[in-house]
């Protein structure tokens, strides 16, 4: 049976996400350099991929659209997201390049240095608008695409060809993940990401990423500029000043969630699944910032990214503490 008639029989994706796909190697031992280090734990990785798993964790029917090295690597990401329950069927090999590894070090609360191992090129960037599902992307209650996936070709092209095709249909996110590792310049990033904008109906990104995306690092700037792009909902991540999202109908101020930071990497990816669920459910703005807030603490208080994924019900216990002084 081919994909589209598995998908037709099994009705629309409620989230589809696009990207960045790896494996993350994180230390055991924390407070260390990686060459102090005796012993790592082995998880799946890439935000994308790890929004695709935190969406999962509160029930949602998802897929990510990805390509692998075609080794141990490779078999290992798709036997996880099966067991996260996450649909692979949209996740290729490429011969003849490596799955990405990714080591981290760990020194809470706020020093979390990365070690991408991307080269000669990730498979990821190998996505091929070509080889894209166009109906099933159309079809998905969220189609969720990241910056990264605009660094080079094909995956440029196949990004933003899969955007135009969604043609803001439903809710549409780019999560603004610049990392200057994957990109000469700033400018160059900008000048893709402009490209990108017009065809998304949310945007989310800490306040250098906005910088990046629009050129204005003060919050409520940006978010004018994202709403002069037809941006429906700006995210704009503050760390220790909390979140500002602005939508329609206003402003939303929510102060971030205290918690014994363990390892930082993850909470966005978390607070990346819970706003689709939260836009899923049909919150209004204010409940999704609280709920996503709440999902990145629970990770950040945590080792792992995508074996941390918290529960709905875990999500509402951390809530409730909060609102009770905890």
């Amino acid at each position: 049976m081919e994909a589209s008639e598995r998908r037709r029989s099994d009705g629309p994706f409620e989230v589809i996400t696009m990207g960045r796909v790896g494996v993350d190697i994180y230390p055991e031992q924390v407070g260390v350099g990686l060459e102090w280090v005796r012993s790592f734990g082995k998880f799946i990785g890439g935000s994308p991929t790890n929004v695709a798993v935190a969406a999962a964790r509160y029930g949602r029917r998802s897929a990510v659209i990805t390509r692998t090295g075609k080794d141990p690597f490779g078999r290992f990401i798709h036997q996880a997201l099966r067991d996260y329950g996450v649909d692979d069927r949209f996740v290729s090999d490429v011969a003849g390049l490596n799955t990405p590894v990714t080591f981290c070090e760990i020194f809470p609360p706020d020093d979390f240095p990365l070690y991408f191992y991307r080269e000669p090129k990730a498979p990821d960037l190998e996505i091929r608008p070509e080889e894209l599902d166009y109906d099933a992307i159309r079809e998905a209650g969220i189609f969720w695409v990241t910056v990264t996936g605009l660094c080079q070709e094909p995956s440029r092209t196949a990004t933003l060809e899969a955007l135009k095709a969604r043609g803001r249909n439903g809710t549409t996110v780019i999560d603004l993940d610049y990392r200057p590792m994957f990109w000469e310049s700033r400018e160059e990033a900008r000048e893709w990401v402009r490209q990108a904008l017009p065809h998304v109906t949310v945007a989310a990104g800490n306040l250098d990423e906005w910088e990046t995306a629009v050129g204005q690092s003060d919050p409520h700037a940006a978010a004018k500029a994202a709403k002069d792009l037809g941006i429906e909902l700006a995210v704009i991540k503050q760390g220790p000043e909390g979140v500002l999202a602005v939508d329609g109908s206003g402003d939303v101020h929510v102060p971030p969630v205290h918690v014994d930071v363990v390892n930082g990497l993850g909470a966005g990816d978390a607070f990346g699944g819970a706003l689709c669920h939260g836009l899923l459910a049909g919150w209004d703005t204010e409940r999704i910032m609280r709920f996503a807030n709440a999902a990145g603490a629970i990770v950040a208080s945590r080792l792992s990214c995508s074996d941390a994924m918290p529960t709905e019900d875990e999500v509402e216990a951390e809530l409730r503490e909060v609102d009770h002084g905890g």
